[in-house]
C-alpha cells in the first residue's frame, strides 16, 4: 500500500446512479471484477456515450505546504514558488484525481496502448503533470525542461519493471513502456526528494485525470452499466455505478472529505 491510508468520507451522487462502494486503495486491475472480451471487439461508432462530471472537496482542505528548493540554486531561481501538491482544491473542486471504468461491458477490454506518448515534464524542479495516465502497452515520454540534472525513479507494485534514470540538463527525453495496468505508481527524483507524481496504466483507453476545477470526461464509451472510480493519491478511491445510453453523456460526481 502505498500512502491510500486518509480515512474518506464519500459523498456520491450522479444522476443514473444504481450503487456507491466504499473507499479502498486500488493497486493493479487484477483487483478489478469484470468479464474480458476477445482483443478487438468491436464498439459501434453510432452508439457511443460518454461520461463527464465533477470531483469535489468538503469542507477546509488542507493547506499547501510551500517547499523549500534551496538545496539546489537552478530549482530556486528558475522554479519560482512550489507548493506540495497532495491537496489542489479551487472553489471546492479536487484537481489531481485518476478518474476510469473498473468494470463495464465485454467489448471496453482488451485494448493497447497507441504508439504516441503521454508527456511527464520536469519543469520548474516539479513533474508535470502531476498525475497522469496512460492504456496498458502505451509509452511514458520523461522530459527535462530544466537546467539542472534530474532522476526518474518509479516505484511500482503491480509488475511493471522500475524506471530509475538519470537526465542531464535539457536532456534527451526517455521513453518507457508500461505494460501491466496499475494505479497511482509513485514517481520520485532522486536529486531532489520533493519532486512527486504518479502514473496510472488503465486496462482500457477510458480514463481521465480532473483539471484544476475538478472536472473530467470520459468519452466513446459503448452503452451499458459501468463501474466508475476515482482515486485520490491520499484519499483512495471511491465508486459508483453509471448507466450510459446511447448517444448520451451521463453525468457522474465524487465527494471527497477529511474526517
Amino acid at each position: 500500500m502505498r500512502g491510500f491510508g486518509w480515512s474518506v468520507k464519500a459523498i456520491v451522487a450522479v444522476s443514473m446512479l444504481a450503487g456507491l462502494a466504499g473507499c479502498r486503495s486500488g493497486q493493479h486491475s487484477s483487483e478489478t471484477d469484470k468479464t474480458k472480451a476477445p482483443v478487438g471487439s468491436p464498439i459501434d461508432p453510432a452508439t457511443m456515450g460518454a461520461v463527464e462530471g465533477t470531483v469535489h472537496f468538503a469542507g477546509k482542505p488542507p493547506e499547501r505546504l510551500r517547499i523549500d528548493m534551496s538545496q539546489d540554486p537552478e530549482c530556486s531561481t528558475a522554479g519560482g514558488e512550489n507548493l506540495a501538491e497532495q491537496y489542489v482544491v479551487h472553489d471546492g473542486k479536487l484537481a489531481n484525481v485518476y478518474v476510469y471504468i473498473k468494470s463495464g461491458p465485454p467489448m471496453v477490454w482488451g485494448y493497447v496502448g497507441p504508439d504516441t506518448p503521454v508527456v511527464l515534464d520536469q519543469k520548474g524542479c516539479r513533474y508535470v503533470p502531476h498525475v497522469i495516465a496512460v492504456v496498458r502497452g502505451g509509452t511514458v515520454e520523461f522530459r527535462n525542461s530544466d537546467g539542472t540534472m534530474h532522476n526518474i525513479h518509479t516505484m511500482p507494485e503491480g509488475g511493471n519493471p522500475m524506471v530509475d534514470v538519470s537526465q542531464g540538463p535539457k536532456g534527451a527525453p526517455e521513453r518507457k513502456q508500461f505494460k501491466t495496468p496499475e494505479i497511482m505508481m509513485p514517481v520520485r527524483c532522486n536529486n531532489h526528494p520533493w519532486m512527486s507524481a504518479f502514473i496510472n496504466v488503465s486496462e482500457t483507453p477510458f480514463f481521465a485525470v480532473t483539471d484544476a476545477n475538478g472536472h473530467f470526461e470520459i468519452k466513446g464509451l459503448p452503452p451499458g452499466t459501468y463501474t466508475l472510480a476515482a482515486v485520490h493519491e491520499k484519499m483512495g478511491e471511491q465508486t459508483i455505478t453509471v448507466k450510459i445510453a446511447s448517444k448520451e453523456s451521463a453525468k457522474a460526481e465524487f465527494t471527497y472529505s477529511m474526517k
